[in-house]
């Protein structure tokens, strides 16, 4: 309909002037969106060429044909001159003689990667040093009637980052995840602690290293008359019959009116008015108000998600302007009590005590504006669906944008938020310092009003590196002692007064800790106490079994890595490439103990498969298998460990790494298997010497009376043993409800070729059910399962009926399609069927799915024996 964003923008606003004027008030604010008309180069240059605003250099390069795609193959590593450049963006845009009458006009810079000169119409008016903060700038005399330019000089961050380091006089311990050597830095200096930017654009252990600058995040041209709300804090004090809150405003006016108006809307309906004064300049207002009979917020799985629009109108002269945000009505408590095991470390919700269950989350692009909206939804409806409670914000990327809290409020997602800071220690210079702290407010500001934040924490992994992994020692044999008590004070600093004295003041019934993971302020992580992040499995060579007997208060990281399935990998590589030692698959494959600690913890597990194609796809039940071990310890214990956020559950390119979901948006073995693990009501077996516990964890708040029905059967479907027990499932607690002998299971001495089936039933249904084999998968006696299917169309997509007559021990459904089927690398019992369903991709039809439909299983990854 409309030819340009600037067309409908102006439309919009004539709509709302329209609207307004029947109020009987006229808008005070107004603003633009300047995304439209950029052009870039290098500052050396004078060719423009065109620009995406948000975006990155390195995006509008690939736009332009430059450089190509740096995720393909070796690529990565003949683009790092890009990070040793400087570069500009410029854009026009045109201002009306009514749009420079407003009182006040200003510009507002959303995100911008990140030190940079901005000029407007030639002027200087900011510099900027920080790429998560947010700046402005009153641009009113500068602007004329007509045509206006706006210029950004972005300063490399590697020049800027090598100035600072050869600078400060002494090193400052940084993780090798700064992947400095291939970013060819001079001298493989580590700069990145010195540039507040995502740590992982410089490399991670599961990330590329590109380090990009540019507008990342919109611009907007904001224009006001007589007030504008400047910040819209709702404040929930109180929840019980009623909800008592509060509405801070922040509020700038440009005259005086002793007789203005606030009024406060919820869903729509007024519910107070208050008379206010305004004066000149930076007015403050606090306004309790209540909500009766509150609908309260839940996690996913709880219940429901309600949320209240609350709107804020400031009515002065004949002037009207409005905020307003989306908010539950619920109550999220850390608990921090002594107990039998040590101190407690667990969120309780609305007075209930909730195990959280969930991942931790990176950001999902290296090239941050290339996450759209489709992106946050596919991820975070992945979560939900995979029964998650809690993600983890991790302390290497970004603040998030406002569109993921939204979604997670929606969503019943509650968020461990991290301060960006991770696995290196920072300076501590005053402006370093003062930078931080402005960085905190805005985030903290902008991020305080999501129901779903939970938790404020101040970095990952650097009290940790600190006390537990030689650095202290290391500053103070290698350097001095003087230094390290530098060092140490900077983080005293930032993580123990900055940044909770700002999470004190702004946001002030939220729980801040300062590391993750640790055991309390300053003291590193225990099992007793604080949270933990345990990486002996993967790191230390452990079995996965170490997960049984390693159970901490709270289990914020662990994980194993797998490669992408193979639709995937096709995506970067070509067939030269399909070994797992091959340079590219090595390349998408950052973790120095990578693809040889996966093979060998695989051979553990299984027979080696007989093809690289078969490689991935048992390095996905691998992984599956581990982290389902556990999980299940985690829930299986809560009376000691109330929560389990495995790392990843996403990738940001594509690469062999512990996440759940591949870049390209394809659950792996991992995703199923968390979303059984996850759900509310579990079975679990625990091996002691001579029996197996059978218990059933429950997250839900109310008793079940349900049955316990177990059965021991052989790989052709024959029942050898059952056992059935009436039980009543405890709310929100696990608790062992049988035993069997391990006489009864070892004794009939087919270990190899049975498995026990656990159910839980409640009425005639399933409620849930696991499986538990003998022993190890490489040991067992699996038959050819005699699988076949059929396949149906729908509306909406495909579906897939599965039967087979003996055990099919998991049944994998490739395609080809971007689309998740809905159940993936399961295992079929004998003579059963089971139908999945996968949606239809663009142009796709019954004969095309058909044709690329591939089923297997474990069977058919194995040469078989001789």
């Amino acid at each position: 309909m409309f030819k340009s964003k600037k067309l409908r923008q102006n439309f919009l606003y004539m709509l709302v002037l329209i609207f307004m004027s029947g109020c009987g008030n006229d808008p005070a604010t107004a603003e633009i969106d300047l995304s439209d008309h950029w052009t870039f180069k290098k500052t050396q240059d004078t060719l423009w060429n065109k620009a995406t605003v948000p975006g990155t250099v390195h995006t509008d390069l690939m736009e332009i044909g430059e450089i190509p795609d740096p995720y393909y193959r070796l690529n990565e590593h003949d683009l790092q001159w890009i990070d040793k450049e400087d570069w500009e963006y410029r854009t026009t845009f045109t201002l009306t003689k009514e749009d420079l009458e407003k009182q006040h006009l200003e510009l507002d810079f959303l995100g911008l990667d990140t030190y940079s000169q901005i000029y407007l119409n030639d002027s200087l008016i900011l510099q900027t040093d920080n790429m998560f903060r947010n700046y402005k700038a009153e641009v009113k005399p500068i602007l004329q009637e007509g045509g206006n330019t706006l210029r950004i000089v972005f300063e490399s961050p590697i020049k800027k980052g090598l100035e600072k380091y050869d600078a400060l006089g002494y090193k400052i311990p940084v993780s090798d995840n700064d992947l400095a050597a291939i970013g060819k830095v001079e001298g493989d200096k580590q700069v990145s602690i010195f540039t507040r930017k995502a740590g992982y654009h410089f490399g991670w252990d599961w990330g590329p290293r590109l380090v990009s600058s540019g507008i990342w995040r919109p611009i907007k041209l904001r224009s006001w008359n007589h007030h504008k709300i400047d910040d819209l804090f709702i404040q929930q004090d109180t929840l019980a019959q009623s909800a008592s809150l509060t509405a801070q405003i922040e509020l700038s006016a440009s005259e005086i009116n002793e007789k203005s108006e606030i009024e406060i809307l919820v869903n729509d309906s007024i519910i107070k008015k208050q008379e206010v004064a305004l004066a000149v300049g930076k007015n403050k207002f606090t306004i309790p108000f209540k909500i009766e009979n509150p609908e309260l917020w839940w996690p996913n799985g709880m219940g429901e998600q309600v949320l209240y629009n609350i709107e804020v109108k400031v009515i002065s002269d004949s002037y009207i302007d409005q905020k307003s945000h989306k908010i539950g009505l619920r109550t999220v408590e850390l608990i921090r009590e002594p107990d039998a095991y040590g101190t407690s470390f667990y969120f309780k919700v609305n007075g209930h005590p909730v195990f959280m269950k969930g991942a931790n989350y990176i950001p999902q692009d290296a090239f941050l504006p290339r996450a759209k909206k489709s992106n946050y939804e596919h991820i975070l409806t992945s979560a939900k669906e995979a029964n998650m409670n809690m993600l983890r914000v991790w302390g290497g990327g970004i603040y998030e944008n406002d569109e993921f809290y939204q979604m997670c409020d929606e969503m019943g997602l509650l968020v461990w938020q991290d301060f960006m800071f991770a696995c290196a220690m920072f300076p501590g210079d005053q402006g370093f310092l003062d930078n931080v702290r402005q960085e905190a407010i805005d985030n903290v500001k902008r991020l305080r009003n999501h129901t779903s934040i939970a938790l404020w924490c101040g970095n990952n992994e650097i009290l940790s590196a600190w006390e537990n992994w030689g650095w202290k020692n290391q500053v103070a044999e290698e350097q001095s002692q003087q230094i390290a008590d530098t060092i140490w004070k900077a983080y005293d600093d930032i993580f123990h007064k900055i940044l909770p004295e700002v999470v004190q003041n702004f946001d002030g019934n939220r729980a801040y800790w300062p590391s993750s993971p640790e055991s309390d302020f300053g003291e590193p992580e225990s099992l007793e106490k604080g949270d933990a992040h345990y990486w002996m499995v993967w790191w230390g060579k452990e079995p996965f079994e170490k997960y049984t007997t390693e159970i901490p208060r709270f289990m914020s990281e662990y994980g194993f890595q797998s490669f992408p399935e193979m639709s995937s990998v096709e995506k970067y590589t070509v067939p030269e490439d399909y070994d797992i030692y091959s340079e590219v698959m090595k390349s998408h494959q950052r973790s120095s103990i990578g693809n040889e600690t996966i093979e060998e913890y695989m051979l553990r597990h299984y027979k080696r498969p007989k093809d690289f194609e078969s490689f991935l796809y048992v390095s996905h039940l691998l992984q599956a298998h581990g982290i389902k071990v556990g999980i299940e310890a985690h829930r299986r214990n809560r009376d000691r460990c109330m929560g389990s956020l495995y790392w990843q559950i996403n990738d940001c390119w594509p690469v062999a790494s512990w996440s759940s979901i591949d870049y390209y948006g394809k659950w792996k073995a991992l995703h199923y298997e968390a979303k059984k693990s996850f759900e509310n009501f579990l079975i679990t077996f625990e091996e002691q010497a001579d029996s197996l516990k059978v218990y059933i964890v429950s997250d839900s708040l109310k008793p079940v009376d349900a049955k316990l029905k177990l059965r021991l059967l052989d790989f052709e479907g024959n029942a050898i043993d059952q056992w059935e027990e009436q039980v009543v499932v405890a709310p929100n607690q696990s608790k062992s409800y049988f035993t069997i002998p391990k006489r009864d299971l070892i004794n009939k001495d087919i270990s190899k070729n049975v498995l026990l089936q656990g159910q839980m039933i409640v009425g005639e249904k399933v409620h849930t059910e696991n499986l538990r084999y003998l022993s190890p998968y490489k040991s067992l006696d699996f038959p050819n399962p005699e699988l076949s299917f059929e396949v149906h169309e729908n509306t909406d997509g495909f579906e897939v009926t599965l039967s087979t007559l003996k055990l099919a021990k998991s049944v994998f459904l490739s395609s080809g399609s971007d689309a998740n089927f809905s159940d993936n690398y399961f295992d079929m019992l004998p003579n059963t069927k089971k139908t999945v369903s996968i949606k239809k991709g663009a142009n796709e039809n019954l004969a095309s799915f058909k044709d690329k439909l591939k089923v297997i299983t474990l069977v058919d990854t194995f040469t078989p024996d001789l």
